[in-house]
């Protein structure tokens, strides 16, 4: 039976005013606005994955790496895992009541920064290796996990899994969308990573390469786990991002993304394939809604890296001008 001509012509005035909401549905990356950003990155996807374009790429040769803190997520104040190994000195800290005289343990309960800052590089792994070592992966993990689930960012008051990126998520998914295989490649401990990774940027430990400490395998009354061994395996940033993606991906990414000097040597390993590549740079300009940050920082600096990228023409996204949403709580567009 044909419906009425005004039922009919309610239909369409309904789709009429649907379309606008269906065209912005399958519009990719939201979030980001429509600048050179966006548009090197569309149109990067679309040559790839074009079949009979000349830039086709198989999708098992689709690898994107990505940095985790200050590309993924926020990383000021501090880097989030430094926070955690800070807060877990003070949780433990009944159970070792020498490090009241020691330091760089004594600054950290005395809340004494400018005494943790001046022990350097030493005096941050001597606190890392003490909360993060000497006991197993499953009770590593469970920590870290407890620490996420109760503890708010200094500024924001939010939950650090929300201090994520809502533009780099969208970027995730546009990429998995489009056959890609999404890793993240951090200086970060790989095992504080896969405590959330999977959760909030669903990609899957197997996925997730960092940093590591030396492992032993035991087996005592029946119970096999593996202990964390005070002992540093592999530093992941620098020259080691790209040694560990050959190792353990055992493919040259066709596409990667940081946001500091750490991440150079894994931008100049993806540049140096043969076909299209892309190299991106998340350029930290916004101090209003995130922070604004490159060459002087102590935390995430963008100096040799920025200088290669503009040489070499790789993407650099300006934050304050190409994202419209910065975070995934941010409720309105802000951006230009």
């Amino acid at each position: 039976m044909t419906p009425p001509s005004s039922l009919r012509s309610l239909r369409w005035f309904g789709l009429v005013l649907l379309w606008p909401l269906l065209l912005q549905a399958a519009e990719p990356l939201p979030s980001w606005n429509d600048g050179p950003s966006k548009k090197a990155i569309v149109s990067f996807v679309e040559a790839v994955t074009t079949q009979g374009s000349k830039d086709y790429v198989a999708p098992a040769e689709r690898i994107a790496v990505f940095d985790n803190d200050g590309t993924l997520w926020s990383e000021q104040p501090m880097y989030f895992q430094v926070l955690f190994a800070l807060d877990e000195v003070k949780r433990l800290a009944p159970e070792h009541p020498e490090w009241k005289e020691q330091q760089p343990f004594k600054a950290v309960l005395e809340g004494d920064m400018k005494t943790v800052a001046a022990g350097g590089m030493e005096g941050l792994m001597k606190i890392v290796g003490a909360t993060h070592t000497g006991i197993s992966t499953e009770a590593f993990t469970a920590n870290a996990e407890a620490w996420l689930a109760k503890t708010k960012h200094p500024k924001s008051a939010k939950p650090f899994t929300e201090m994520v990126f809502q533009p780099m998520l969208e970027l995730l998914d546009y990429l998995r969308a489009n056959g890609f295989k999404p890793y993240i490649v951090s200086g970060g401990e790989v095992v504080f990573m896969r405590a959330f990774a999977e959760e909030v940027y669903g990609i899957p430990p197997e996925q997730v390469i960092g940093t590591t400490f030396v492992t032993q395998y035991q087996y005592n009354d029946g119970k096999p786990q593996i202990l964390r061994m005070p002992k540093l395996a592999h530093n992941d940033d620098g020259p080691g991002k790209p040694e560990t993606i050959d190792s353990v991906i055992g493919r040259r990414p066709i596409l990667a993304f940081g946001n500091s000097d750490g991440d150079l040597q894994m931008l100049q390993w993806t540049a140096g394939g043969s076909g299209k590549r892309f190299m991106g740079l998340v350029h930290h300009t916004d101090a209003k809604r995130e922070w604004a940050y490159d060459r002087q920082s102590s935390i995430g600096k963008l100096d040799k890296a920025l200088d290669e990228a503009k040489a070499k023409n790789w993407t650099v996204v300006d934050m304050a001008s190409e994202w419209n949403r910065v975070y995934p709580y941010d409720t309105a567009a802000t951006g230009q």
